[in-house]
């Protein structure tokens, strides 16, 4: 009896040290344990009858719908989000989207710190999967990443003070502007305090009734938040270089920001007024959006719908009513996404980048790529091919699935998927519409586009394989 009892405990201890071995190995396949159980676990409040206005329970799907929308800071909804859910209903989703903006494994490190007042090497690599491309295993980090091991400390000290002040930031900005619009004092701060999160977590929840009907046209009030979701889909290792200079040696010191930071903020900016320009073109003559506007407005909407395609999915002009081409362009640059270790979706910027320069570099003949007189080495290439194949597999499937669902016109699924793999948010209208299978194919979506392509392909292939041997070097014809 007591030797059963003993190789019992001995088979417990052996499988909590296998699990507890493989959780450390691959902080990757940690990520995707502890965000699908948060979004079980916010399922399960959004259940409760506590967290509806009518004080029933919530159907399965939409619960699970939402709290994965809040946890994965989408912003996609089946239900009415300013009237279904009561105030504890609102807390928990606000509380959903503040966890998963600013990343799980950041979280639990910040905590950790904060607690035992010192990181060890294990809370880094977990920190580092979160905040760096899970290209290699958390052994095999190397030096060259955008965030070394070293770094882990101001990285988190980052996190946590840029969160706490660009959040309280935007809620002192507005919440004034909220009382002046209208809304009494103690609606204006829940308002306040509830956009300044789903602003910079780029979820793009609204909870006023009237959603931004008050604001149209309004330059402040859509340009704090403009400079919100800006902040929040640039990625904390672009805040915390910018951060970190800025406080040392100040504004002559940008020659010596890291290649991460350059290519982020250049090729964020460049889409924001490509995008900014172009829905202005295109939307000129649509009675419906943008041509039945003065110039200031036509301008100031559209340049406030460019900075939504980054991932904020706040909007002023109702996508349903936009033009085909405008749907499309909205989809590349949703499909684009953010900063790498940001709040923001996509594939992100720097993928876009590093694709573009791999092209341009074969255009001109160069024998590799090169961006602000740095080499970048051919493994980044590879796993931009890869987060970029695996993104157009997983929309692709979506749309197909949906669509054959639904029976719903292409471009409209279409836009509907992509905004939900890249986090983004913004909406025909089509997801209240969606029959539960094709909620649940859109939840998937938005869980893949949440943790990542780069991090699901990690956590399933987790080990690495090598070879004795190599094969004989023979090349396709390509193009």
């Amino acid at each position: 009896m007591f030797t059963r009892r003993r190789h019992t405990a001995s088979t417990v201890r052996s499988g909590r040290s296998a699990l507890k071995g493989a959780l450390s190995n691959t902080p990757a396949r940690f990520a995707i344990i502890v965000f699908s159980f948060l979004i079980l676990l916010l399922t399960a409040l959004l259940m409760l009858p506590i967290s509806t206005n009518s004080r029933t329970v919530t159907p399965l799907v939409d619960a699970l719908f939402t709290a994965v929308s809040a946890i994965c800071v989408t912003g996609l909804s089946t239900v009415d989000m300013s009237t279904h859910w009561s105030l504890f209903g609102d807390i928990a989703i606000v509380i959903g989207a503040q966890i998963g903006g600013i990343g799980v494994l950041s979280l639990a490190s910040i905590l950790g710190l904060t607690v035992t007042r010192r990181l060890g090497l294990k809370q880094r690599l977990m920190a580092a999967s979160d905040a760096s491309s899970p290209q290699r295993s958390g052994s095999e980090l190397a030096q060259g990443d955008a965030i070394r091991l070293g770094e882990m400390r101001g990285l988190l000290s980052s996190i946590a003070i840029s969160t706490f002040v660009i959040e309280l930031a935007l809620f002192v900005l507005l919440a004034p502007r909220l009382m002046l619009a209208g809304y009494d004092p103690l609606h204006s701060l829940w308002y306040g305090g509830y956009l300044a999160i789903t602003t910079f977590t780029n979820t793009g929840f609204v909870p006023m009734p009237d959603g931004m009907d008050r604001f149209i046209g309004d330059p402040y009030m859509l340009g704090v938040m403009s400079v919100g979701v800006f902040l929040g889909s640039i990625g904390f290792p672009v805040i915390f270089a910018l951060w970190r200079y800025l406080a040392q040696r100040g504004w002559s010191t940008h020659k010596r920001f890291g290649l991460h930071t350059k290519l982020t903020l250049s090729t964020t900016l460049i889409l924001i007024i490509g995008g900014w320009l172009l829905i202005a073109a295109l939307e000129w003559d649509n009675r419906q959006t943008l041509g039945s506007q003065d110039l200031g407005q036509t301008m100031l909407h559209s340049f406030f719908t460019s900075v939504m395609t980054r991932s904020g999915g706040f909007s002023i002009i109702d996508p349903a009513e936009m033009h085909g081409s405008t749907h499309l362009l909205l989809d590349m640059l949703m499909f684009v996404g953010g900063g790498s270790a940001s709040t923001a979706g996509g594939i992100k910027v720097t993928t876009f980048a590093v694709l573009f320069l791999a092209a341009l570099s074969e255009a001109r003949g160069y024998d590799g790529i090169q961006a602000f007189g740095r080499r970048i080495p051919a493994p980044v290439l590879r796993v931009a091919v890869s987060v970029v194949l695996w993104g157009a597999t997983i929309v692709t499937t979506a749309t197909v699935l949906i669509s054959h669902i639904t029976s719903e016109p292409l471009d409209r699924v279409l836009f509907e998927v992509i905004s939900g793999f890249a986090t983004c948010g913004l909406s025909t209208g089509l997801s209240e519409e969606l029959p539960a299978s094709a909620k649940l194919i859109l939840a998937a979506t938005i869980w893949a586009g949440r943790v990542g392509t780069v991090t699901l392909a990690t956590a399933v292939a987790a080990t690495k394989r090598s070879r004795l041997f190599t094969y004989p070097e023979e090349r396709p014809i390509v193009g």
